[in-house]
């Protein structure tokens, strides 16, 4: 695509981005107000259960990270996507027409192997076309809408559920995923040209997943941000029965979950100010440290409450915490992937998939103790937070005992 035609079709191309990249998070978000209407109808015995329909996603999505990235610089972004969201499209067929638990979460682990592909291949595809400052301004695009789709998509469930049930939640996600592969097909020419493209070798993978891992540097930051983030994932299984179910807000849920949303984009623009002044490695270290102050405090307090602190106490401790998580976000997996810029598509998938993998575990752990209190989901993020905030010390008192690291 030539420079003047990238100038005409620069708002179609991110509309597009945004479009494929927020399959997954609509994925997810979408379906928080229906995972008791969900359970009831598939006959669910433990409520707890309801939340491995979210879980399943990223254990999907972990799998799918490592192998979309190689796929495409092999045979084409635009092969690999029509791949992903194809496997994405089948998931949701198999969820919405599911009849018992098991179905549905096969159909779920396919939908998170799907829109892997468009987590890795659509950045890719940026990559391809920009560069500098331009890349950095359509990524800030993309990023808006990006960062606004986990606000909105609980209440576009719950909307879709005041007309109609559940099934047609996927059904919305099936018409979305056609969507983008028919708008890739007729308007956006492929960007990675034959010559550039290298032939695909599980050898070459399983070398760079070997060269990943075995890197201090690389595992460390990895490690630190799988630990980190599995908190996180531990409030989006359980955060319906926290807000509908312990504290009753009803249809509010989705306004409620869409603030805290918005705390974590917000962190994305405090993160921006503050990053050149202060450095990844000082940032992460912060945002640790008050996360587990932060859960600390509050998890004594919950004695006092037994468990049960009033809303308003909860959200705010919730939204500073996600400030926190949002700064980490980026600045973890941009130090795990810094000293291998000579494999980083290989090595920014093996990083995404073993975080993902790793957050799923001590996620869908946090989730399924939900005992009708926050208490599990606070201590995940006080020990989870210890844990990544001493590995991140370590790893950066290793990189200043071995500085060719």
């Amino acid at each position: 695509m030539n420079k003047d035609n990238n100038q005409l079709n620069q708002r179609e191309f991110v509309a597009l981005m945004a479009l494929l990249m927020s399959l997954v998070a609509l994925s997810i978000d979408a379906m928080l107000p229906a995972l008791n209407q969900i359970g009831t109808s598939l006959g669910v015995a433990n409520k707890n259960d309801s939340q491995l329909i979210i879980s399943t996603v990223f254990l999907g999505m972990s799998f799918g990270l490592m192998l979309y990235g190689p796929l495409s610089d092999s045979f084409g972004r635009k092969k690999s996507i029509y791949l992903g969201v194809s496997i994405f499209i089948v998931g949701s067929f198999l969820s919405m027409l599911a009849t018992n638990f098991t179905m549905m979460l096969v159909g779920r682990f396919l939908q998170g192997f799907g829109a892997a592909s468009c987590r890795v291949v659509s950045v890719a595809m940026i990559r391809d076309q920009f560069s500098g400052r331009e890349m950095g301004k359509i990524m800030s695009l993309i990023m808006i809408v990006f960062v606004m789709v986990p606000a909105l998509a609980p209440s576009l469930g719950q909307l879709i559920l005041i007309f109609s049930q559940w099934r047609t939640i996927f059904g919305v996600l099936i018409i979305l995923g056609a969507l983008g592969i028919i708008w890739l097909w007729k308007r956006q020419p492929e960007t990675l040209l034959i010559e550039n493209r290298v032939k695909f070798s599980f050898k070459t993978i399983f070398a760079g997943a070997k060269e990943t891992l075995a890197h201090p540097t690389a595992r460390g930051y990895t490690l630190a941000a799988g630990l980190g983030f599995g908190a996180f994932v531990g409030y989006l299984s359980s955060a319906q029965q926290i807000l509908q179910g312990q504290y009753k807000v009803g249809d509010s849920f989705a306004l409620y979950f869409g603030c805290l949303a918005l705390a974590i984009g917000l962190s994305s623009f405090i993160n921006s100010k503050l990053v050149m002044k202060l450095g990844m490695e000082r940032l992460c270290k912060y945002a640790l440290s008050l996360i587990t102050l932060l859960s600390g405090a509050f998890y004594t307090f919950l004695f006092m409450t037994s468990g049960h602190p009033p809303l308003s106490f909860l959200i705010i401790y919730l939204a500073l915490t996600f400030l926190c998580i949002g700064i980490l976000f980026g600045n973890l997996n941009t130090l795990a992937v810094g000293p291998l810029g000579h494999i980083a598509g290989v090595a920014n998938s093996v990083i995404s998939s073993v975080q993902t993998l790793i957050s799923v575990g001590f996620g869908a752990l946090i989730g399924l103790s939900y005992d009708g209190t926050v208490i599990p989901l606070v201590q995940g993020f006080f020990f989870l937070g210890i844990a990544s905030l001493l590995i991140v010390i370590f790893t950066q008192r290793d990189i200043i005992k071995v500085p060719n690291t």
